[in-house]
């Protein structure tokens, strides 16, 4: 500012005087200030002003004092520096309005002039104003120079119109200002604020730079952007050039190594930290900020008990730390801390702290925070609302996050609406998240990508699917990667998976998350080998497959018993240094298993680090599934010593293990841990246990597992009915169809067979008729091969045999080796041997080769003492060479 105000004049005006002169005693004393009188060679203006301009007696009334005593005493006419440094203390008391006024008086106005003006308006945050007289500027005639430049570059960087700034860009280089670092670290800081990294390093690149601003402008902005590498890069290339970072070097280069996990790089930096003594409380909270991001929190804590001052920042960096390593208890210590040592909080504290409160026993804290956040004035922050939303609905307290919602009011964003609408679907509250949803449109609030995959994630109904799916084609969110995914788990959840594919192919850039969607989507419906189709096609991409996406390809391979193509994408996670990962290891587990391939399941499972609930439920029931019951119970056993979480999937194949072992004491054991972990009212839980105690002869135990299941569905009433049926008791059976019905639960053909089933066993036939006309008359199930077994049981049982063989007759589809071999087995018991051979033939004709057919009707025969029939059907057997297989017993 020196070269600005011409050192020609001598006041005896000092600053402590203008805080008593009011503009009424400058007119009337006016020795106060510089007048004509006292105009002597040596004056210097610049000390007075750059004193004033500094202090806090620049207001506008003071300045427009000195205004009214300048122009009477005639200096500002005579002096441009003197006006320019009136026009810089107008816009440092944000008087723009007065200072353009100024602006417009001076008859000549020189670059510095418009310097002041362009800034000025900057200085006031009226950044288009500040373009504006740059335009006049030009269009004047006068030539600026970098000052000009860097502060228009500045404005465009603020309104973010890169196209403005590209053309400041290329007047600057035109006029011969290609090379000046002022120039282009605002070009090159532009550029990276408008997510134009690309053209921000060209700019870097034009000209080779010895400036650490221009280092650290394109560094920053590398770090900006998400190219963490980049910066890193840049960083080498910086040291490498001998030119010495500084702590704002530091700062960027440490933010990118805890963006990227690269603790050991982010330590030699903090040597040369160090070394160079270039640790602030910026640079020592990037540090506590690289190790808390790391999972170091040892480290993080001993970083921080180092800084001798901190910040905000770097108590909000600790807090982060702790609650990204899920230790809420060390993350509520050190925020009571802070606010022990009188630290102000602010936004991004209260969201961290909040996170930490998201478990059902931290109500109390949450709803305490919830007070201190009033009481704090953050309350109109909008995102210390969405978090308070989602903390309150992490818990389970949805009636607290609708409270705050409301409480709000006009304070609300989109992430606020975003945040009310996902805790409504993630307790299940479809009605509410619709008509958020639905009231989100009303007051044209326009939801965003976030609140439409929130309220997608919980429809299950079609029509209402498609009609926000018309939505987001309206307004073109269907092709972004988060909708188009959760349009495409919509679709499938609704099994419309032509639909489901539509939406994933309107994806315009497909992530990991589109294409796991995707794949998981065609193995649910029995399409493995589009799945497995999905992953080459990912192959031709450019996109690395994660965790989750490998885990959907494995679980396409498990579903379609592809167990060489599951090897494949073994060794591939394995190379991919994945292999061992939780989420990974336990789909490979579960690949093996469905497959067969126990051994391997088993090495891969013992391999493992950390044995999740999926690797080992996958291999239980494996296990089960393939009668190795030994091996179930002891993996069991090893889930329970582990505290594992055991799931109902995981309960319900040890059950049919005890089943198979028809061990009431080791299942009542079962039932016993079963009650006390809490799933006994679980439905699948529950109709195993059902099953489980009708395999053991416990019909009570049966029943009283019935009745603790809290919502039976169809399959736990069948098999109630079917437990019923197999142990004699018809009337039982038919009373639970009876309630079944009267819960208003349609029963399918498997209900049907074990209400025939009950009625075959206790000889009810004029109600087995009933029941089997029902069928298709009341629910339009057309009966099937089983379905007309169980009726010629029914009259086999009975003695009606006649009736049975007419039964069959009139049957509208052709009979099966089942429905003559249960007449057969009736014509042994009742010793109808004409009708046996009919039957007998019949089946011989469709099973030409089986013995048991030969042996049922020989073993009639004998009965009877009719010895030449068992001698002709024995060398029948014998012709055939067939032989009957020895019996066995575990007994």
């Amino acid at each position: 500012m020196n070269s600005l105000l011409n050192p020609k004049f001598h006041s005896k005006i000092s600053l402590s005087s203008l805080k008593f002169v009011s503009s009424h005693a400058v007119v009337r004393n006016p020795s106060f200030l510089p007048n004509e009188n006292h105009q002597t060679p040596g004056f210097d203006s610049f000390p007075f002003f750059n004193d004033y301009a500094k202090s806090s007696q620049c207001t506008i009334r003071n300045t427009r004092i000195l205004h009214a005593h300048l122009l009477r005493i005639d200096l500002l006419q005579s002096n441009v520096s003197i006006a320019n440094s009136l026009i810089d203390c107008y816009c440092r008391s944000a008087a723009m309005a007065d200072a353009l006024h100024l602006f417009d008086l001076i008859p000549k106005r020189n670059v510095i002039s418009w310097n002041f003006m362009v800034s000025g308006y900057n200085q006031c945050s009226l950044f288009e104003k500040s373009l504006e007289f740059f335009c006049r500027m030009h269009y004047s005639g006068f030539e600026p120079d970098e000052f000009t430049y860097g502060s228009v570059l500045s404005a465009c960087t603020v309104l973010q119109t890169p196209t403005f700034g590209k053309q400041v860009y290329s007047l600057a280089t035109k006029n011969g200002f290609f090379s000046n670092d002022y120039v282009r670290s605002g070009m090159i800081e532009l550029f990276a604020k408008t997510s134009s990294f690309e053209d921000a390093l060209r700019v870097f690149h034009d000209v080779s730079c010895q400036n650490v601003v221009i280092w650290n402008a394109v560094i920053s902005g590398a770090v900006r952007n998400g190219e963490n590498r980049v910066a890193l890069h840049l960083f080498c290339q910086m040291c490498r050039g001998f030119l010495l970072p500084n702590s704002f070097t530091f700062s960027s280069v440490l933010t990118a190594c805890a963006a990227l996990g690269e603790i050991g790089i982010g330590k030699e930096v903090q040597g040369w930290v160090i070394k160079l003594g270039a640790e602030d409380v910026f640079v020592g909270t990037n540090i506590v900020d690289l190790y808390a991001k790391c999972g170091k929190m040892n480290e993080a804590v001993k970083e921080f008990s180092r800084m001798t001052t901190h910040n905000v920042v770097s108590w909000t960096a600790i807090i982060s730390g702790f609650v990204g390593e899920h230790d809420s208890i060390s993350a509520l210590k050190f925020f009571r801390e802070m606010r022990k040592m009188g630290e102000e909080i602010n936004k991004f504290t209260v969201t961290s702290i909040l996170t930490a409160c998201t478990k059902a026993s931290m109500t109390e804290e949450a709803i305490q925070i919830h007070s201190l956040i009033i009481k704090s004035g953050l309350y109109s922050a909008a995102v210390v609302g969405s978090a308070l939303i989602s903390a309150y609905s992490k818990i389970g307290a949805v009636d607290l996050s609708e409270r705050v919602f409301r409480e709000m009011g006009a304070v609300k964003d989109l992430g606020t609406w975003a945040a009310i609408i996902s805790s409504f679907a993630q307790n299940q509250n479809h009605e509410r998240a619709i008509g958020v949803f639905q009231r989100m449109l009303q007051e044209s609030a326009r939801p965003d990508k976030f609140s439409t995959s929130s309220v997608l994630s919980i429809i299950d109904c079609l029509n209402v699917g498609r009609q926000i799916h018309s939505y987001t084609l309206k307004v073109g969110l269907a092709f972004d990667a988060s909708v188009g995914s959760s349009l495409s788990t919509m679709y499938s959840k609704c099994d419309s998976l032509e639909e489901s594919y539509k939406a994933f192919q309107q994806i315009r850039d497909k992530d990991n998350v589109s294409w796991a969607s995707m794949i998981a989507g065609f193995s649910e419906h029995g399409f493995a080998d589009q799945a497995l189709q999905l992953y080459r096609e990912i192959q031709y991409k450019e996109i690395i497959p994660d965790q989750m996406t490998l885990a959907a390809i494995l679980n396409a391979c498990s579903a379609s018993r592809s167990l060489l193509i599951g090897k494949e994408i073994h060794g591939y996670a394995l190379r991919a240094g994945v292999g061992r990962d939780v989420v990974v290891g336990g789909a490979i587990v579960n690949m093996y298993s469905k497959c067969i391939a126990l051994e391997s399941a088993r090495r891969v499972f013992d391999m493992l680090p950390q044995k999740g609930e999926v690797a080992c439920s996958s291999l239980v029931s494996g296990y089960c599934q393939n009668g190795c019951i030994v091996e179930a119970l002891l993996l069991f056993r090893y889930m329970l010593m582990a505290d594992l979480t055991i799931d109902s999937f995981t309960i319900s194949s040890i059950l049919g293990v005890i089943a198979l072992l028809n061990n009431s004491s080791i299942g009542t054991q079962m039932h016993a841990h079963i009650t006390k972990i809490g799933l006994n009212s679980d439905v699948s839980v529950g109709s195993s246990l059902v099953r489980m105690y009708s395999k053991c002869g416990i019909i009570e135990d049966c029943r009283k597992a019935f009745d603790q299941i809290e919502k039976p569905d169809l399959i736990c009433w069948t098999t109630m009915i079917v437990s019923y049926a197999q142990h004699g008791k018809g009337a039982e059976a038919l009373r639970v169809y009876e309630l079944l019905k009267e819960q208003g639960i349609r029963p399918d053909s498997v209900t049907f067979v074990a209400v025939l089933s009950a009625c075959s066993h206790n000889g009810l036939v004029e109600e087995a008729y009933f029941y089997f006309n029902s069928m298709a008359s009341d629910y339009g199930i057309k009966p099937g091969y089983r379905h007309y077994a169980c009726m010629v049981d029914i009259l086999g049982r009975s003695g009606r045999l006649k009736e049975a063989e007419r039964f069959i007759v009139n049957m509208p589809i052709e009979p099966n080796g089942l429905i003559w071999g249960t007449l057969l087995a009736a014509c042994v018991i009742h010793g109808d041997v004409e009708l046996g051979k009919l039957a007998a033939k019949k089946i011989m004709e469709l099973k030409p080769r089986e013995a048991s057919t030969y042996v049922s009707l020989s073993n009639m025969c004998a009965d009877l003492g009719l010895w030449e029939e068992v001698e002709k059907i024995r060398n029948q057997m014998k012709g055939n060479c067939l032989r009957k297989e020895p019996g066995w017993s575990l007994v």
